[in-house]
C-alpha cells in the first residue's frame, strides 16, 4: 500500500504502464508511458463516432499494447460534450417547485443573437417533462410550504409512464436547506427504475436557480449515456486482458474512476480540452515557460486557454453555449468552430465563411481521399504546399492536387473572383482571424497582455497556424511540444486526481459568520479527502487550494479570490478581494460593501511525474539538420522553395530560419519567412517571431 503524504489516506499501488487516450471529434490519440523504463509509444487513429470505444481499441492495437501489462488507463472523452451540443440526450424529467416550471427556458432573459429578432433555443428538458409540486423554502432555508409527498409521487409516476430514463429534482432554495430535495430523492428511489436521480443541491450548492437547474438537467440527461459508454469500454478492455480501472478526465483537469464518473456526469463536459491544457501547463513548467496562451487546433474545433504561473484557471462560470451554463468547476477553455476539417463556403451575401460545420473524420477533407467534396482548412493548407500529400495521416489515395485545385476554383474561387490558390489563402486568413479572436477573448478580456505570454501550439493542425497567429497577436514566441498531435492524450497521462467543491454562503462580508465559513471549508476538505480515498491510484502528495467568489453589493458577476488557507479572517477576505478586483479591473471601490457568494475548495492528489524527454527517441537524432526534401510553399501569395525536415531526426539544439517545414507522425510545423526555430527542453521547439528578419 502507498500512503498519500500528510492525509492519512491510503491508495492502492498502481503498477505497469500508464496509458492516456483522448477521443476528439476527428482523431483518437494515445500515449503509453512504460513506468519501468520511461519509454513511450504513441498512436493516432480516426475517431469512431457511433461508438468511441472502437476508436480507443484501434489506437491500442496500432500502438501494439499488451493490455495485460498495463496498470492504468486514463481517458478523455467527448461523449457528454457532443451529447449536449447535439441534443442527443436521454429522455429526462424534472420535478420542481410550483410556479418555477419554466426556469430552464426563461433563463436570464437574453437572446441567442444580441442584435436581431431571430434565434432559437432548445432547453435540455422539454416543457411537457417539467412538472411542479407544492413546496417552498425561503432564501434562509426556512420552510414556507411543506413538501406535498402525494403530489410528488404522482409526478414521479407520470414521468415514468412517459418513458423518462433520468430524473432531476430541483427545488427553489435547496442550496440553503436541502431537506425537501433529499426527501424527494428518497421517495423517487422507491419507484424510479434505475439510479439516475439528480438533486440540484448535491451537484451545485449555488443560489442561482437557473444555473443550478441547467447543471442538474445536463447531469441527469447524460448520465445514462456516459455510464453505458464507460461500461462498454471497460468490458471491451477486460475482454482483451486489461485488469485495471479506467479513469476519466473531468473538465476541471483532474480524473475520476469510470465506476464513479456517471454520478456527476456534468463534470466531464470539456473533458478533452481540459486534458490538453493540463499537458500544456505540465510541459510549460518543465520548460520554464509558466505563462502560456494554449492553442489547440484539432480536426473539428480550436480550444484556447490562458495559463498564469503554471496553473490553468478553473472556473465554475462556464457557459458551453447560449443558455447552457454548466456551473461545475472546469478549466476555463474557449472554443471556436475552426479546425482542420472546418468547411469553407461562400454565403448568400457573397462572403467567405469558415466553420463551424466540419467534415469530421468521415468523409473528412477532400485531401483525405475518403469521399469529401467540400473545401476545408486542411485542403487549403495542402493546396498551398504546407502539407505533404504522401504523408498526410488517413489519406486513402485517389485525390491529386489538380482535383483539389479544381474544387477550390469551383466552390470558392469563382464566387470570390480569385484563382484556387487565392481562395486557399483567403481560407487560411479567415481561419486565423477567428482563432486570433478566440485568443484575445481569453487574454485581453481577462486583463492579460498577449505579449507577456508564449503561445503553446498543439493539436494536429495548431503548429501549422501558430506562427501567423503569434505575429497577429504580438506574441513573441511559440512553444511547440514534442508531440503536438497527441498532447491531449499526454494530458491524461500526466493529470492529477482532483476534486472541486463549491458552496454558496451569499452574505455581506460585514455580516459573515466566520466560524461557519471555516466549517464550510473544513467540510469540503474532508469530502475531498474521502473522494481521493476511493480512487485506486498512487499519489505522491495531496494539495489543498481554497478560494472565495466575491462581489460588491449590487453587482451580478463575481471574481475568484485565492486564499492562503482555510481559516481567513474578515479583514483578510476584504484585503484580498480589493487586491484581486484592482488587478482585474484597475478600479477601487472603497465606498461599496463586499459580499462573499461562494466558498471553493480543491483537493488535488498529485501523481508521479512523467519524463517528457522520452517523447522523441534520442537515438534517431542526427548531428546536423538535414532536409528530407524541398517543395514550393506559398506565403502571402508568393511561392518559396522550402526545405522539409523530419522532426525526430533534428539535433536537440537545432536552429533553423524560415521558411521551413518540420514534419512528424502527428502534425506539421510551419516556420514562415522571417521567423527562427530553436530546440529546447524535452524535445520542444521554440519559434521566435521575427528573429530572422
Amino acid at each position: 500500500m502507498s500512503l498519500a503524504k500528510g492525509t492519512g489516506v491510503e491508495h492502492s499501488e498502481t503498477r505497469g504502464s500508464i496509458i492516456g487516450v483522448d477521443v476528439g471529434g476527428t482523431f483518437t490519440d494515445l500515449v503509453m508511458v512504460d513506468s519501468a523504463s520511461g519509454t513511450m509509444r504513441i498512436a493516432k487513429t480516426p475517431t469512431t463516432l457511433d461508438n468511441q470505444a472502437f476508436g480507443v481499441l484501434a489506437a491500442l492495437e496500432q500502438a501494439e499494447v499488451d493490455l495485460g501489462e498495463v496498470g492504468l488507463i486514463v481517458h478523455g472523452t467527448t461523449t457528454t460534450t457532443n451529447a449536449v451540443l447535439e441534443r442527443k440526450l436521454s429522455r429526462t424529467g424534472l420535478i420542481t417547485t410550483a410556479g418555477f416550471r419554466d426556469v430552464l427556458e426563461l433563463g436570464r432573459r437574453t437572446r441567442p443573437q444580441a442584435y436581431g429578432m431571430k434565434g432559437q433555443f432548445t432547453p435540455i428538458i422539454p416543457r411537457d417533462l417539467r412538472l411542479e409540486v407544492p413546496e417552498r423554502m425561503d432564501a434562509q432555508g426556512n420552510v414556507l410550504i411543506p413538501l406535498d409527498e402525494d403530489a410528488l409521487r404522482a409526478a414521479i409516476r407520470q414521468l415514468i409512464d412517459t418513458g423518462c430514463e433520468a430524473l432531476v429534482i430541483h427545488f427553489l432554495h435547496a442550496y440553503a436547506n436541502p431537506a425537501h430535495e433529499l426527501r424527494a430523492a428518497e421517495i423517487a428511489a422507491e419507484t424510479w427504475p434505475n439510479s439516475y436521480i439528480t438533486t440540484g443541491h448535491s451537484l451545485l450548492s449555488e443560489s442561482r436557480e437557473f444555473e443550478r437547474g441547467v447543471t442538474a438537467a445536463v447531469n441527469a440527461s447524460v448520465q445514462p449515456l456516459l455510464e453505458r459508454y464507460v461500461a462498454r469500454l471497460r468490458d471491451e478492455l477486460a475482454a482483451k486482458g486489461y485488469r485495471g480501472d479506467v479513469l476519466v478526465m473531468n473538465g476541471n483537469g483532474g480524473m475520476v474512476s469510470s465506476r464513479l464518473v456517471a454520478r456527476e456526469a456534468a463534470k466531464t463536459v470539456m473533458s478533452g480540452p481540459a486534458s490538453g491544457v493540463m499537458a500544456a501547463a505540465y510541459t510549460g513548467r518543465r520548460a520554464s515557460e509558466p505563462n502560456l496562451l494554449t492553442y489547440d487546433m484539432g480536426g473539428t474545433s480550436t480550444d484556447v486557454a490562458l495559463i498564469r504561473d503554471g496553473t490553468p484557471p478553473v472556473s465554475n462560470e462556464i457557459e458551453v453555449e447560449y443558455a447552457m451554463p454548466i456551473h461545475v468547476p472546469m478549466v476555463d477553455v474557449r472554443t471556436v468552430g475552426a479546425g482542420g476539417g472546418s468547411i469553407a463556403r461562400v454565403n448568400a451575401a457573397g462572403l467567405l465563411e469558415v466553420g463551424p460545420e466540419s467534415a469530421g473524420a468521415d468523409p473528412g477533407p477532400i485531401c483525405y481521399g475518403k469521399g469529401g467534396t467540400r473545401p476545408t482548412i486542411s485542403d487549403a493548407n495542402m493546396l498551398l504546399g504546407r502539407l505533404n500529400t504522401a504523408k498526410l495521416n488517413a489519406v486513402a489515395g485517389g485525390v491529386g492536387m489538380a482535383e483539389l485545385a479544381a474544387a477550390f476554383a469551383r466552390e470558392l474561387g469563382a464566387p470570390l473572383g480569385v484563382d484556387a490558390r487565392g481562395a486557399a489563402d483567403a481560407v487560411i486568413r479567415m481561419a486565423n482571424a477567428k482563432m486570433a479572436g478566440a485568443i484575445r477573448m481569453v487574454s485581453l478580456s481577462l486583463g492579460a497582455d498577449p505579449r507577456d505570454f508564449a503561445l503553446f501550439a498543439f493539436g494536429g493542425a495548431g503548429p501549422l497556424h501558430a506562427a501567423a497567429l503569434a505575429r497577429e497577436l504580438g506574441v513573441p514566441r511559440v512553444l511547440v511540444p514534442a508531440r503536438p498531435g497527441i498532447t491531449n492524450a499526454l494530458g491524461c497521462a500526466v493529470a492529477d486526481l482532483r476534486h472541486d467543491f463549491v458552496q454558496t454562503l451569499n452574505q455581506p462580508l460585514d455580516d459573515l459568520d466566520i466560524p461557519a465559513l471555516h466549517a464550510a471549508f473544513a467540510g469540503q476538505l474532508a469530502e475531498g479527502q474521502a473522494a481521493l480515498a476511493r480512487e485506486n491510484v498512487t499519489v505522491t502528495r495531496v494539495e489543498h487550494h481554497f478560494s472565495a467568489d466575491m462581489q460588491f453589493l449590487g453587482q451580478s458577476h463575481v471574481v475568484r479570490v485565492p486564499l492562503a488557507d482555510a481559516t481567513p479572517t474578515a479583514e483578510t477576505l476584504r484585503s484580498r478581494f480589493n487586491e484581486v478586483y484592482w488587478q482585474r479591473f484597475k478600479v477601487a471601490l472603497p465606498e461599496i460593501r463586499a459580499r462573499i457568494v461562494n466558498v471553493n475548495c480543491s483537493v488535488i492528489g498529485v501523481c508521479a511525474p512523467v519524463d517528457l524527454s522520452r517523447l522523441i527517441d534520442a537515438a534517431g537524432r542526427q548531428a546536423h539538420a538535414t532536409p528530407t526534401g524541398h517543395r514550393s510553399v506559398y506565403f502571402d501569395g508568393n511561392p518559396h522553395d522550402t526545405p522539409i525536415y523530419w522532426r525526430d531526426h533534428l539535433p536537440a539544439d537545432v536552429t533553423l530560419d524560415g521558411p521551413a517545414i518540420i514534419e512528424q507522425l502527428d502534425c506539421t510545423t510551419l516556420i514562415p519567412p522571417g521567423d527562427r526555430v530553436t530546440g529546447g527542453v524535452d524535445g520542444n521547439l521554440m519559434i521566435h517571431i521575427g528573429a530572422a528578419e
